[in-house]
């Protein structure tokens, strides 16, 4: 059904949160009323809302393509996975590559139940479910290794969830040492808000954001996300706004959230 009229156990509905309004901004149907008000209410104040979450949907998609295609990557750990949409991780990887493993990580409780009823792996891949936050890197490791092989090169897929660690020094250490478990010739792949690139806007959305669900989210610049990084190679073009990584349509608008892939030398 469209609107939910009954809880999952564990799910609070008095608060609105991230995973379920993002979807909402997507046009599915995994929300509550309390998403749909909190939905409208900073889509007002940020019009750009909707078109960041299906820009950074559409970074996914390429990004994932890029890596299974081009470089030939088959496995991804993919570290808040939100809600399912269309094009998850392990759609697009296992529709170039079959035999593509993928672990999906998440803290929330309608995430995982609705992981792992609706993402359905390939006959011939594999597909995982971990319930952990993004802090506890050691947790979420030794639970994606019973699905991915470590001593292979891997992505890590960090899309929309940084943005949620308040302390860049702590964001950046979730970072190092996710990189510091993976091999030479993995991924990282990164999409996080910032208040550059003419989203300006942005901070009174966000400031009403932490005032009216959770959790809560901070904007950071090109510098900041940079440090993310450090010491690996960026993919070309770098740093840049999310809909414009590697997107060959150019009529589509640029939007205040950056992306990147970046690779452990």
């Amino acid at each position: 059904m469209s609107e939910w009229s009954t809880p999952l156990r564990g799910v609070n509905t008095t608060v609105a949160h991230n995973a379920r309004v993002w979807n909402y901004w997507l046009g599915g149907k995994d929300h509550y009323e309390v998403d749909r008000q909190v939905g409208e209410h900073i889509h007002s104040m940020f019009p750009l809302i909707a078109d960041v979450a299906r820009a950074d949907r559409g970074f996914l998609k390429r990004a994932v393509a890029h890596l299974a295609g081009e470089v030939g990557i088959r496995q991804y750990l993919d570290i808040g996975t939100g809600l399912p949409s269309a094009d998850n991780t392990h759609q697009v990887a296992q529709q170039i590559a079959p035999e593509s493993h993928v672990v999906y990580v998440d803290n929330d409780p309608l995430v995982l139940t609705h992981a792992r009823a609706l993402l359905t792996s390939s006959a011939t891949g594999r597909t995982d479910y971990v319930e952990a936050d993004a802090r506890h890197t050691e947790e979420i490791l030794q639970a994606a290794s019973r699905t991915l092989n470590f001593q292979q090169p891997m992505a890590v897929m960090l899309l929309g969830i940084l943005n949620f660690i308040q302390d860049t020094g702590q964001a950046r250490d979730i970072v190092r040492r996710l990189v510091g478990a993976i091999p030479s010739g993995s991924y990282v792949v990164i999409s996080h808000p910032t208040t550059e690139l003419d989203g300006e806007a942005n901070r009174e959305a966000m400031a009403f954001w932490n005032k009216n669900a959770t959790p809560p989210i901070t904007a950071r610049g090109h510098d900041d996300i940079a440090g993310f990084v450090e010491g690996l190679e960026l993919v070309e073009p770098g740093i840049v706004s999310c809909a414009r990584w590697h997107n060959p349509d150019p009529s589509e608008p640029s939007v205040p959230q950056y992306g990147l892939i970046a690779r452990k030398p």
